[in-house]
């Protein structure tokens, strides 16, 4: 791990970017958690929350829970296999580029990066964001979070970023029973104890993982910033 604490001016405090995709809110609940800890060693904290704003599917992800949930939870996946790019907006934190750290919350759609971040990471805004700065990669997923974490890290090194760590979150059950979960909480809204006659486990970010996130912050800001 390489410490940066001699690259920042010694009469400021590190400055930390939360970036982040959160259409259920649980890549936004683990980037808070991280950034209370930053807070509390004196850090500047700036969030950066992309909108998803592609005509083919904003109205789609505008509303939560979802009106049509297996059509609206479809209707990405041919793009999510091309690898496609839409359209997004960005708050003006990602236009000022210097920063410390920038955190990258990335939430798993279809086994891989999420059309939002993916449009964003392979932007101008991003190369001029990430060039020659550290991140760290927070990944929350149902269960195949691997290539997720793995294509963030890759878009992000190749517009100049400095990988620095990662974290990865899977939610509570098997693969069909934590589908069945996140299906009925998107389509729904609340958490249930059965869906199609089928019990099924807790979904979404768990306790047990905002502790560990804490825990990840605390440690990367002590190899980082050493203090």
């Amino acid at each position: 791990m390489t410490d940066i604490t001699g690259d920042a001016d010694g009469e400021r405090s590190p400055r930390v970017l939360l970036l982040y995709y959160s259409y259920t809110g649980q890549s936004q609940k683990v980037l808070e958690a991280a950034g209370d800890v930053f807070q509390q060693r004196g850090y500047e904290v700036h969030h950066a929350q992309i909108e998803f704003t592609d005509q083919r599917y904003a109205e789609r992800f505008s509303r939560f829970p979802m009106r049509r949930v297996w059509p609206d939870m479809l209707s990405v996946l041919p793009a999510q296999k091309r690898g496609e790019t839409g359209q997004i907006c960005t708050p003006d934190t990602v236009r000022d580029n210097d920063y410390d750290l920038i955190c990258i919350g990335s939430p798993t759609w279809w086994e891989t990066v999420s059309l939002p971040m993916r449009s964003f990471l392979k932007s101008d805004e991003a190369a001029k964001l990430l060039r020659d700065r550290h991140f760290a990669v927070f990944v929350v997923c149902r269960q195949y979070w691997q290539e997720n974490l793995m294509a963030v890290r890759e878009l992000a090194e190749q517009q100049g970023g400095r990988y620095v760590d990662e974290i990865h979150f899977t939610y509570p059950g098997d693969s069909v029973r934590s589908l069945l979960s996140l299906t009925s909480y998107l389509g729904s809204g609340e958490y249930r104890e059965k869906y199609l006659g089928v019990r099924i486990p807790s979904t979404n970010v768990q306790r047990e993982h905002l502790g560990e996130t804490r825990k990840f912050a605390g440690a990367l800001a002590d190899r980082l910033f050493g203090k």
